[in-house]
């Protein structure tokens, strides 16, 4: 810096300054290092002139091409996001042609629910709020104005080894008035780490199993893509660790991971304020390393599976756990209500068993709308009205950031019902009859005031179902049987209206392991049922139906529909509670009274 200051120096009357002992110093050295250069490259092996004629290898042009290639690709999807009002900033990167783009929460949420973004095209788009992770720091917005978008896929963060390179892109400090990003690059200094929560104790922006990166992020940098040596986003750069009293990159960088992200994307998708988990356990290090359970709450599924204190935990969500920190790692990558898999020593036995996750927060605790200012008030005047023309892609209500979102995934899941039939106004009464594996015979009777079951040579089952009636776990074993199966009537037959509740949930794998489903969630007398369908194939696959928090859930998993009559119904449907299967029903008819005193 001291050379470049004096040999660019004037004097008071124009006159170029002399050059200084250090420049001397300086041109010395370098007229030794070019001369040095050539035989330094011939070691690494072939060469090319370059245009100065030092030769350079020719490995080296190819490595940095790549690079240069890999970053203009990339380019075209990272966003530089502001304040509709111009206040906050921040970065993201867009993950799909119709504009759906990831950032941080902590570069929305001064933002508020309409935002402007900016990409290297020079245009500044509209955007507005989808879902937010307060816990994990995460923000989905969309981007509106145009349908093909550019984007950036995304990559396997789990893929990564430390030493692996990589490049994060953004806009630091908001320098980039042209929303063009800047690039820096680096290696992954380090992989699942964990960083404690910021937040007023409500454990906001806990960033586990996240990357260490020495790849420079500074503020501004926040919410951008931090993305592989293939150009795929393996991350979302969002916390870094300052000198003191000095907001500047010192080397060590996080990223939230891209697959804890994807675990979160549906939920993020419908709309809603994501929470994160809890097992209703915790775990300590014995005085040999053993990672045994602590304290077990007698309310968790964790407790109902037989995990006691004192057990040993061996593995969670298909991860060996051998530290208390690495469990923390797991856990804080998925959503509340997953069902996961453990497995757990007690004794001499072991254990494997599928957990539903509890959520972290109260739901109060997860609450970030602003009261509303009264009018008058000189502030409201200069609070920024959305844009007219995207006003109604907005839909304000408790627990979700934009329910907007929401109602449009109900649409998209509630259409494919429309393969089992129109069973509209079909809702007097159902006889549902065929046998079981055992060869015997049953018939299932639905009416709006009893379920019925009636097995051959077995008592029948009955489940009341008046207002003033309590829906139990009958037959008894089943976790609500005959009170599921009402509610899938409710469903065929009136949709959203058959519950106080009705919204879109989000995905996650069926039975913990099995591949992605989408999840309507409807809560109907204090109880919760979730209708499951295929993310891939928009089938209606299951019911998981809980009579309350303390209970086992009644599991209903459907086979391929078959012409029953006028409508299809499943050719067969097994039903399980608490790991044990209760009976597989092989359907063979289906009879639908739609008014009293009338048959189809």
């Amino acid at each position: 810096m001291t050379s470049r200051i004096v040999r660019s120096a004037q004097t008071a009357s124009g006159t170029p300054a002399v050059m200084s002992r250090t420049d001397d110093r300086l041109t010395a050295f370098r007229n030794l290092f070019l001369l040095s250069l050539p035989a330094i490259l011939v070691l690494l092996g072939g060469k090319t002139a370059s245009a100065d004629g030092v030769d350079v290898d020719e490995s080296v042009l190819a490595a940095q091409n790549e690079r240069i290639e890999v970053i203009n690709g990339a380019a075209p999807s990272v966003v530089a996001v502001f304040g509709a009002a111009g206040g906050g900033g921040g970065s993201g990167v867009l993950i799909s042609k119709d504009g759906f783009a990831l950032t941080n929460f902590h570069v929305t949420e001064p933002c508020g629910d309409f935002m402007k973004c900016g990409l290297n095209d020079g245009k500044l788009y509209d955007a507005v709020i989808v879902g937010i992770d307060p816990t994990g720091d995460v923000a989905l917005i969309k981007l509106l104005g145009r349908d093909d978008f550019p984007f950036s896929p995304l990559g396997d963060s789990d893929a990564l080894s430390v030493g692996d390179s990589v490049y994060a892109m953004g806009n630091p400090f908001l320098l980039a008035t042209d929303f063009s990003p800047t690039v820096t690059f680096g290696i992954v200094s380090g992989l699942h780490r964990y960083q404690y929560p910021e937040g007023s104790g409500k454990n906001l922006l806990e960033y586990t199993d996240c990357i260490q990166v020495d790849a420079s992020i500074n503020p501004g940098n926040s919410g951008g893509p931090l993305f592989n040596a293939k150009g795929e986003v393996v991350g979302i750069n969002g916390r870094i660790m300052f000198e003191k009293r000095v907001r500047i990159n010192s080397g060590v960088g996080y990223a939230i991971s891209i697959n804890q992200i994807k675990n979160f994307m549906g939920h993020l998708k419908s709309g809603r304020v994501v929470d994160h988990a809890t097992l209703g356990a915790t775990v300590a290090t014995d005085w040999d390393g053993t990672i045994r359970f602590q304290q077990v709450s007698i309310d968790s599924e964790a407790y109902r599976r037989g995990i006691r204190e004192g057990d040993e935990l061996v593995s969670f969500a298909g991860r060996p756990i051998r530290s208390v920190n690495q469990f923390k790692n797991v856990l804080g990558i998925f959503p509340k209500g997953w069902k996961l898999p453990l497995t757990f020593r007690s004794g001499d036995q072991t254990a494997s068993v599928q957990v539903r996750l509890q959520p972290l927060h109260q739901e109060s605790e997860l609450k970030f709308d602003k009261p509303e200012l009264p009018d008058g008030h000189p502030a409201k005047a200069k609070q920024p009205k959305p844009p007219e023309e995207y006003a109604d892609l907005l839909e304000k209500k408790d627990g979700f950031s934009n329910y907007y979102f929401n109602r449009q995934a109900q649409k998209r899941l509630l259409s494919g019902l429309k393969e089992w039939g129109d069973f509209g106004g079909a809702g007097a009464s159902w006889g549902i009859s065929g046998s079981l594996q055992n060869g015997s015979s049953y018939r299932i009777t639905l009416t709006p005031k009893v379920a019925g079951l009636d097995v051959a040579e077995r008592a029948a089952f009955l489940q009341p179902l008046t207002a003033a009636d309590r829906l139990i776990d009958e037959p008894v074993g089943t976790g609500g049987l005959l009170a599921a199966l009402h509610h899938l009537k409710l469903l065929l037959t009136e949709g959203s209206a058959g519950f106080a509740d009705f919204y879109y949930l989000g995905t996650e794998p069926l039975d913990g392991t099995g591949p992605m489903i989408d999840i309507l969630m409807a809560e109907r007398a204090g109880t919760q049922t979730r209708f499951l369908f295929s993310v891939e194939t928009g089938r209606f696959v299951g019911i998981d139906f809980r009579l309350d928090e303390f209970s086992d859930e009644c599991e209903i998993r459907f086979a391929e529909p078959k012409q029953l009559s006028s409508r299809k119904f499943p050719q067969s449907f097994k039903a399980r509670s608490g790991g044990e299967t209760f009976a597989t029903f092989a359907v063979e008819g289906l009879s639908v009274r739609a008014k009293s005193g009338e048959n189809e």
